[in-house]
């Protein structure tokens, strides 16, 4: 479709690209429509967070009430975590196609029934299919991640991919203890009625699924330059096919090693929220509370340790290119399964055990943060489904520890948390071979003969595609993202730039 010409220009009140991405984020800032979509990408996903977790600091009188194992509730937060597998997946085709607005407002009205439903369960069967409906609500990550690649310069799109799914998955950490404090509160409304109270308490996050998801269409903004439907009919973007996107992101190896070593750091991460009051319960014999509060302190590093990680990998980025973002992921994610073997080692200590479970914490966010400085750059004419894929391996990391390490009766929490951090040390070393021909990997220097129009416009886009325009965008992104080649090589290419121009 030809761009409609006559159309007024976007004004903004901050520092913009060619492309009218923030040039910087400013967390503080509510500024329409990057900061705005920003605050209401990370409250959508922190929502679903909420939810999908809450059953976990109540599982002890959830288990009493409707007559549960040990198996029985692992195989209910497994449920809650493997369903958002295809969900994300399809999320990624839905952000390419309709925007990352709809996306996540919708997949959060979708799920805020089955947090209504989660009151009327009588037995294991129907609160494994309530949390499996919920946990699909996590596939706001991926309209999340999709969103901030959209509205965010390379220079910071890693501290702004980063905070935004941190605060998100803050929720983690929030319902830890919201959901006790909660069921307190309908513990006395219900004159202590053990079994109702529990009932009541998902009242809170079904209305939060409701409110949050209505809030995300009325204050958010698909793309810098408006909403997509706009932008589709104006001719300004191009309306993809899904199939021929799936295709383009599926052949993309560098996708396939993003998901094994996203899936044991976010996987890593979900797995924890599942599993880890219990084992305070269980292990060290706390009363519900305070495990529950104990617990929180796992997901609440979320509030800045994401951030870090997406910082660290802006820094890396500065100094030495994409090699240095690739580094960074992987010494902090290696050093995750560090300490995740030592949380494991120091069973027999609270302290010990509270220290090196927080420490182990902040590495995980950090190495979530640092992978999604690197995922925008995959690819860009199928971002979406990079952003889809990469986020259902988290969940399916999480499946697969969940089912080799946590369900079983026979495996100690503590040995299978030992486990897992081996898992990590070894899934970790995929980063390697992860190369860009025109930046390079970890060990080997990209040729500086290459360009990123080599890359993401003559390996993406037919010859008849680029003559009709549809890869302009892309030529900007290009342009935009000079800065992840090594430090000696960007003036050269400004310059070049420059003079083509």
């Amino acid at each position: 479709m030809p761009k409609l010409t006559g159309l007024p220009e976007p004004t903004f009140t901050i520092p913009v690209d060619s492309e009218h991405k923030a040039k910087s984020l400013n967390i503080f800032s509510f500024n329409h429509p990057h900061h705005a979509s920003f605050h209401m990408s990370w409250l959508g996903f922190f929502v679903s967070f909420v939810s999908t977790f809450a059953a976990a600091p109540l599982a002890a009188i959830i288990r009493d009430d409707l007559g549960m194992t040990k198996p029985d509730l692992g195989t209910a937060g497994l449920a809650a975590v493997t369903g958002t597998i295809g969900a994300r997946v399809i999320m990624g085709s839905v952000c390419d196609a309709v925007g990352p607005r709809y996306g996540l407002a919708i997949v959060l009205m979708v799920t805020a029934p089955f947090c209504f439903c989660m009151s009327f369960v009588q037995t294991a069967a129907g609160f494994l299919v309530c949390r499996l409906g919920i946990g699909l609500g996590l596939a706001t990550f991926v309209a999340c991640q999709f969103w901030m690649s959209c509205m965010f310069n390379g220079k910071c799109v890693g501290i702004a991919n980063a905070t935004a799914a941190g605060w998100g998955n803050l929720g983690g950490g929030v319902t830890q203890f919201m959901m006790p404090v909660i069921y307190l509160g309908m513990l006395a409304g219900t004159e202590g009625r053990t079994f109702t109270a529990w009932r009541w308490a998902y009242i809170v996050p079904g209305l939060l699924h409701t409110l949050v998801g209505m809030a995300v269409m009325w204050f958010g903004q698909d793309l810098p330059d408006g909403q997509y439907k706009f932008l589709h009919d104006s001719g300004q973007i191009e309306k993809k096919d899904p199939f021929k996107v799936q295709l383009l992101g599926a052949k993309n190896y560098r996708m396939w090693c993003m998901v094994a070593t996203y899936g044991f750091c976010f996987g890593v991460e979900l797995t924890m929220n599942n599993i880890v009051a219990g084992y305070l319960f269980d292990q060290f014999e706390l009363s519900l509370t305070t495990a529950g509060t104990l617990a929180s302190c796992y997901g609440l590093m979320n509030l800045f340790a994401r951030s870090l990680g997406g910082f660290a990998s802006d820094q890396a980025s500065k100094r030495f290119g994409m090699r240095g973002r690739l580094w960074c992921l992987w010494l902090i994610q290696t050093f995750e399964g560090f300490l995740c073997i030592m949380m494991a080692l120091a069973k027999d200590s609270l302290g010990l055990t509270i220290f090196w479970m927080v420490c182990f914490s902040i590495s995980v966010q950090a190495a979530e943060g640092a992978s999604y400085g690197v995922v925008p750059f995959i690819t860009r004419r199928a971002l979406g489904v990079a952003s889809g894929y990469i986020g259902a391996g988290g969940n399916a990391g999480s499946t697969i520890c969940m089912a080799l390490f946590f369900t079983s009766a026979s495996i100690e929490t503590y040995d299978g948390i030992m486990y897992m951090g081996i898992a990590i040390i070894c899934v970790t070393l995929l980063v390697i071979p992860i190369h860009f021909p025109m930046w390079g990997s970890m060990f080997f220097p990209g040729n500086p003969n290459i360009s990123e129009e080599d890359y993401y416009i003559k390996n993406d886009f037919t010859e008849e595609e680029i003559k009709e325009g549809l890869a302009v965008p892309v030529q900007k992104f290009c342009d935009n993202c000079h800065n992840e080649r090594p430090r000696r090589y960007r003036d050269d290419v400004v310059s070049a730039t420059a003079t083509k121009v």
